[in-house]
């Protein structure tokens, strides 16, 4: 199980953020700067809820993958976490709001055969461990070295926290079980809460600095909650939920376009007010039915098993109320729907307990409830809600809209009906149902424009024909309302009643019962005005909103959006900018196709020539001479730095006392056993080098170390840091110079090629605008320095070019090559030649220059006539390059 496009981004934007954090080592101008940097300016400030601790939120709508995410993101935020104290033990605290979903998180955690189980694995070497409370209470496999040698993730409710009972008190006592951190030599107990023992479990867990993952963040925001994270001394808090309080820090949204594209949910939801409640449970049988007749013709095209479920909401007189349950349960049996198909879930009845929904062998395709199907309940396969609410109720759907949304399988289905999701209700107060639609929406982290309403179908004689594809509204409808007469009778109309229910079929429901065979023959389709209409409209539904989710592959989310730093392509250049296609770098791969040789064009990506690199076989020649100077440079950087300390991030301290006791720990032992200790530490604050093996890195750094003297044993420990930075930027060179031979090797042979791809955005978002400079291509152009500005104020001065562009680094057009060059503008002249220029002020020390001269040289080369690249040096050129002069003088005559 890979992470689907916008988890990728997700996790991309999570290590953006990390390291502008350790950039900058302050919460609130890291998480400033951090969303500056795509040009939403205007984002509220950092709230620091704990002082000191990064506190970040990821908005993800229901279904969107939150847990998948999580643990995708442990190994990047570990990476970022143990570089500046490489002995920090990996432990995970996840928490969870209700038991419910404590057990499922913890199922899938712990079972080796579940996705996230093995991404995990792969992630972190099979060296794994998940908890629940209970375990650690028992100090089950859980003690100080196991701590120090693994992934240890426990998973927990917020109630856990709360000791509001005898049992959730447990975590605060003395517990003789976890001594045994007490008496190691590397455990600091100086940050343990006075008011506990100091072997209770919330005392053990507070020098561990964990890690916390908030699922469902919303529910543990409050200042008890609050207070309770801090509780446990974390070194960085992670948030995921479909609804952020206001207090959260949000570092990526994601938009529900984006899991329509990626097939992760039923959207839109169309919403169809019904006469009464007779029509409400006629047409959710009749919809059913239907979606299970096209489920069984998929099925036997190849498909995979479907069998749509209706949840039927019902609203008991008082909380005790169980016979309206046990009445509507009986309506179904005298509809002849097999009892056994039904299945009823409140708070006091759960019919549901040990019963998999998916499985083919389980007949049901009802179930009756009131909200007990809540966050943590899931199935697919439920496809309708049917709200029987009382008429002049407005429907109450907040709760359990989000139940209906998961797409089964996470994929497309051949029939568009079973695409999207369905609500029925009869309400004379359709408007304010509606509005209660919207805000069961946004609960579930989705927006207004995300459902659609059904036209409402007029009963017309037979002899009549019927115009069944109604234009659908894209905004809620207003709905007259409701006269005295119509209400004159609305007990009489609010009441169930089998005999109004027609579901206009010559055999019963009972049609589709397939508990005695799954082969049952699907029922052919009866003449139903009210339901082929609904259907034309659900179908239009679909199309349309599927083509709007392609239109917006990338969405910005609205939160996102009304902070952003818009900067608007100009109009006289539009026409020339958005013909433009800038080459880049492609790759031919196989389609994988058993008996076929085609191939498609990939973006090229320089990582994948790392595929036969040998790292264990390259030299480990690392200067670690300088780590004396790097350290006083580090001292002088800190010195002088202002700001409130409630912000500085306490991840990136280094923990001194940890430290010695651990190094004068190794020490003791004799050279080899100190050399695995130190490779085996290093190797766990370096992690995986993707795509090189772990097996290669490891034998690299087992290699390096073997080759220390005692001396530089005790020097690597006592400046681990510097050490694991020097040896990644060693990986990464010999990384790049293989990457570099192999790319112009395959350029020659043409197995690399370029191929015109990148076209210019609509529109911008700068960070901060430069000054406005003629023949700028966007409004305002992202801020430039002192020697670009005058570089460029001098190039616009020339009568030939038309337009310029500051390209904005990291975010805007790259040359694609053995590394990813972006280069600092991009011109275009009147005749068409399009000019990509890079410059160096004397502050640069030009290190990479030779790499991207080389590079851009062979790309314009390449590209064609139409195409030319430039490195322009304010005085210290280098062979190949400008001065300001020369390149002036080049582009006049282009």
């Amino acid at each position: 199980m890979e992470l689907k496009n916008y988890q990728q981004k997700v996790i991309g934007h999570l290590n953006d953020f990390l390291a502008t954090l350790e950039q900058y080592q302050r919460l609130d101008i890291a998480f400033r700067e951090y969303w500056a940097e795509r040009g939403a300016t205007g984002m509220p400030a950092y709230q620091n809820n704990v002082k000191g601790i990064p506190h970040v939120c990821i908005k993800v709508p229901t279904a969107g993958g939150k847990t998948f995410i999580a643990v995708n993101a442990l190994e990047h935020l570990f990476n970022a976490l143990q570089r500046p104290n490489p002995q920090r033990p990996k432990l995970v605290v996840w928490l969870v709001p209700s038991l419910t979903i404590l057990e499922q998180t913890y199922r899938q955690l712990d079972d080796p055969q579940h996705p996230y189980r093995q991404k995990l694995n792969e992630r972190f070497s099979g060296r794994v461990a998940v908890y629940q409370k209970q375990d650690l209470l028992t100090a089950a496999n859980f003690n100080a070295d196991t701590v120090r040698e693994q992934l240890s993730i426990v998973v927990m409710s917020f109630d856990s926290l709360r000791a509001r009972n005898k049992d959730d008190r447990k975590i605060y006592q003395g517990n003789g079980y976890l001594a045994n951190f007490l008496n190691a030599t590397w455990y600091d107990t100086d940050c343990l809460l006075p008011e506990h023992e100091p072997d209770s479990l919330i005392n053990v867990l507070r020098p561990l600095r964990p890690l916390v993952v908030v699922d469902e963040s919303h529910n543990a925001e409050s200042a008890l909650s609050v207070e309770m994270l801090a509780n446990l001394n974390p070194a960085f808090i992670l948030d995921l939920t479909a609804t952020p309080r206001k207090n959260s820090n949000i570092i990526s949204y994601v938009d529900a376009m984006q899991l329509k594209n990626q097939h992760m949910v039923k959207l839109p939801v169309l919403v169809s007010n019904q006469p009464d409640k007779n029509r409400v449970i006629e047409n959710a049988l009749k919809l059913r039915r239907e979606l299970e007749g096209l489920a069984s013709q998929q099925e036997k095209s190849g498909g995979r098993y479907i069998r749509p479920i209706v949840l039927f909401q019902a609203q008991p007189r008082t909380a005790d109320d169980n016979t309206t349950f046990e009445k509507l349960r009986e309506t179904l049996v005298e509809l002849q729907i097999p009892a056994e198909q039904i299945k009823i879930k409140t708070a006091q009845i759960n019919e549901l307990k040990d019963i998999d929904l998916l499985s083919r062998d389980c007949p049901v395709r009802y179930i009756i409830t009131v909200n007990a199907l809540k966050e943590g309940w899931d199935c697919p396969f439920a496809y309708v809600l049917a709200s029987l609410a009382d008429k002049s109720s407005t429907v109450d759907v907040e709760q359990i809209l989000g139940r209906v949304l998961r797409m089964p399988y996470v994929q497309t289905h051949t029939h568009n009906l079973l695409n999207l999701s369905y609500v029925f209700t009869a309400s004379s107060r359709f408007t304010n149902t509606l509005d209660n639609i919207v805000s069961a929406l946004n609960r579930a982290g989705f927006s207004q424009r995300d459902f659609r309403t059904a036209e409402p179908i007029l009963t017309i004689p037979p002899s009549q024909t019927v115009n069944t594809q109604p234009e659908l509204p894209l905004k809620i409808p207003t709905v007259p309302s409701t006269t005295t007469s119509t209400l004159t009778n609305e007990a009489e109309h609010d009441t169930i009643d089998p005999s109004k229910i027609n579901l206009n079929t010559p055999n019963s429901v009972n049609e589709l019962d397939t508990t005695a065979s799954h082969d049952s023959t699907t029922p052919k389709p009866c003449a139903d005005p009210e339901l082929d209409a609904l259907k034309q409209q659900a179908e239009q539904a679909n199309r349309d909103y599927e083509q709007e989710a392609k239109n917006n592959d990338d969405p910005v989310p609205p939160e996102q959006e009304r902070h952003m730093n818009y900067q608007k392509m100009q109009e006289r250049w539009k026409q020339s900018a958005l013909n433009l296609k800038l080459p880049q770098f492609f790759t031919r791969v196989a389609t994988g196709g058993f008996f076929s040789n085609e191939e498609a064009l990939h973006l090229f990506d320089g990582r994948q020539l790392l595929k036969g690199f040998k790292l264990s076989e390259q030299a480990i020649d690392i200067d670690f001479a300088t780590i004396d100077e790097e350290l006083r440079l580090i001292d002088l950087q800190q010195i002088g730095k202002e700001g409130d300390e409630d912000y500085r991030a306490e991840c990136f301290k280094v923990d001194t006392q940890k430290r010695a006791a651990l190094h004068e720990m190794i020490l003791k032992n004799p050279l080899p056993s100190q050399q695995r200790e130190v490779s085996q530490l290093f190797f766990n604050a370096i992690g995986k080098q993707d795509p090189i093996p772990e097996a290669e890195v490891k034998a690299y750094i087992k290699h390096l170390v073997e080759s220390f003297s005692k001396e530089q044993v005790a020097d690597a420990l006592a400046n681990d840091a510097l050490y694991i930075r020097k040896i990644k930027e060693k990986i990464k060179a010999l990384s790049e110079s293989y990457i570099e031979k192999q790319f112009y090797y395959e350029l020659d042979i043409e197995k690399i090629f370029l191929n015109p791809y990148y076209t210019l955005p609509i529109q911008i978002t700068p960070r901060k605008n430069a000054p406005p400079i003629q023949k700028s291509l966007y409004q305002h152009e992202e801020e430039i320095g002192v020697f670009e500005r005058e570089i460029i104020e001098k190039i616009a001065d020339l009568d030939n070019v038309l337009w310029w562009h500051k390209n904005p680094s990291r975010k805007g057009f790259y040359i694609n090559g053995a590394i990813n060059h972006y280069p600092d503008f991009i011109l275009y002249t009147k005749n068409g030649k399009v000019i990509l220029i890079e410059t160096k002020g004397d502050h640069l020390d030009g290190s990479d220059s030779a790499t991207k001269l080389k590079l851009g040289k062979e790309w314009a080369s390449k590209a064609g006539n139409q195409f030319r690249y430039l490195m322009v040096f304010e005085s210290n050129t280098i062979s190949g390059a400008d001065t300001l002069a020369d390149a002036l003088k080049k582009l006049k005559n282009l």
